[in-house]
């Protein structure tokens, strides 16, 4: 087994996983600290070391609220249990799980990017374990990347301190260097860079999406999956905050700090600068997350709704779906009847009436109908992909809907829930699972690393026995994958999912989306 391996910056030594025919390297640096001047710039070359680093152990995590606080938070009692987890800006480091006895085995990579609204989540999640995949015949990388305001930061004076450059999306610049030093580096591993599928689940989907759509990115990776982020957005909705929106934000927390300069900004040291963040990010007129991704003319030179309508994005394979109870959102000032009719006639114009029929409007039963009018906005997201994909004639899209019934709560297939699955580590869970759920586990195991082999996840189960076959969506079988006690083609689409793909088709053919 490969227990040692060199890399650009020097020799590192990793440790046998559970599974002994796997070795985990963990805490790999792969950029220089960006602390100090370093903060709020894109990533530097990670230093040489001498003699043998230990990979032993994962880094720091990237600055964040601390995770494990609040127990009666759902994500807390899943996976964020440690609160003592050491935590530093100085977190740029990822993990390398490999099966691989020799550097020439030419193995396919997957390279994993976490979710958590791009504020929060890290590479130590217990979830994230990568052994398992290894076990496939697939390297596993995790790569770690910088968040909230940490990463999205922007400013007048950053612009200025690098014209035509990099001047935010810092987090997404992170991950590129990780992509980049997998190209660089995989061989040693055993891994093949010409084979490397990248896949991230909420802002981790939203990640792949961002280098999906960036004119940085093209040749770093071959495939991609993206889990619970959507794809194209819905009719009447928003673009990305373009530069100057966000600079503004910027501008906005600089006067909230009462911080005189970028320079004085970059002297404060990094947990007062967190703590502020989570102050200012409370405010009454302050979004949720103040400091998220933006169309920047750099890294992303467009909406990626935008690039992906006008097909300029980079044509690999892609597997894309999510979870049946992904965030589900009730339409905006709705609150009886009347105003939901209200809605519909502003929304959906002389459409209006069809969308009211498909939701019951008629049975004057005020929940049932709001029952019926709330979507997975995920599952929106990649329905419009999906179709849109397909009129243009592009390679299809694999997609899936993830249902398994999750013992231990009422929470069902919430977000994220597939998590466990995926990666197939439900030993490490609380929830008392049972014979079925560890037969999806390996199934969707099976199924993504066969699609990071192949570009196709079809093959046998670890039997030999055939997997149910997935078809990709088409014009013709406009179906997806449906992951749950039964493992099967869904072979019909919501009729509210249905009007809103139609509908959101033609008014973007209508309303160009274009950056502001």
């Amino acid at each position: 087994m490969l227990r040692q391996v060199k890399v650009e910056n020097g020799l590192l030594e990793g440790l046998p996983a559970a599974d002994p025919r796997i070795t985990a390297f963990k805490g790999i640096p792969f950029a220089a600290p960006p602390v100090g001047k370093l903060r709020w710039k894109a990533p530097q070359p990670a230093e040489n070391w001498e003699g043998i680093r230990k990979a032993y152990t994962f880094g720091p995590i990237s600055m964040q609220e601390i995770p494990g606080q609040d127990p009666k938070d759902l994500y807390t009692r899943e996976w964020h249990v440690d609160p003592a987890i050491p935590m530093s800006e100085d977190s740029l480091y990822l993990n390398v799980w490999t099966p691989a006895k020799s550097a020439d085995e030419k193995l396919p990579v997957m390279v994993w990017f976490y979710g958590g609204a791009f504020n929060s989540g890290y590479t130590a999640e217990m979830e994230f374990d990568g052994e398992r995949i290894a076990r496939r015949g697939v390297i596993l990388v995790s790569v770690a990347y910088r968040l909230n305001v940490f990463a999205w930061f922007a400013h007048p004076e950053l612009t200025a301190e690098n014209p035509g450059g990099p001047a935010g999306n810092f987090g997404f610049l992170d991950q590129m260097a990780g992509l980049q030093w997998v190209q660089r580096n995989i061989a040693a591993f055993g891994g093949d860079p010409d084979n490397v599928t990248i896949f991230g689940q909420s802002a981790g989907g939203g990640s792949v999406l961002a280098h999906l759509v960036s004119p940085l990115t093209g040749g770093l990776f071959h495939k991609a999956i993206v889990m619970s982020a959507g794809g194209i957005r819905p009719a009447n909705s928003r673009p990305n905050n373009t530069l100057a929106e966000a600079e503004a934000i910027g501008l906005r927390f600089q006067k909230f700090l009462g911080a005189g300069s970028l320079a004085e900004m970059r002297e404060i040291d990094s947990v007062t600068l967190r703590d502020r963040y989570l102050e200012f990010s409370k405010l009454p007129d302050t979004p949720r997350f103040p400091f998220t991704h933006f169309t920047d003319g750099y890294f992303l030179d467009r909406d990626w709704t935008e690039a992906m309508l006008q097909n300029k994005r980079h044509m690999v394979p892609i597997l894309a779906g999510h979870t049946t109870n992904d965030f589900r959102w009730p339409p905006m000032g709705v609150h009886d009847l009347d105003s939901l009719q209200a809605y519909a006639r502003r929304e959906f114009g002389d459409k209006a009436a069809q969308f009211l029929s498909i939701v019951d409007f008629d049975s004057g039963d005020y929940e049932k109908v709001m029952k019926n009018v709330c979507y997975p906005i995920q599952e929106l997201g990649s329905a419009i992909w999906e179709e849109k994909n397909a009129r243009l004639g592009n390679p299809p899209i694999y997609g899936y809907t993830f249902d398994a019934e999750m013992p231990g709560d009422d929470a069902g297939a919430f977000h994220s829930s597939d998590l466990w699955f995926v990666f197939e580590t439900l030993a490490k869970c609380w929830r008392p699972f049972t014979g079925k759920h560890y037969d999806l586990a390996r199934r969707m195991c099976n199924y993504w690393t066969n699609f990071a082999k192949t570009g196709d996840p079809n093959g046998p189960d670890q039997d030999g026995t055939p997997m149910p076959v997935w078809e990709p969506y088409t014009l013709e079988k406009p179906y997806e994958m449906y992951l749950g006690d039964t493992v099967h083609m869904r072979q019909e689409q919501d009729p509210l999912i249905r009007f809103l793909v139609d509908y959101a088709i033609d008014w973007h053919e209508e309303h160009p989306y274009c950056s502001k």
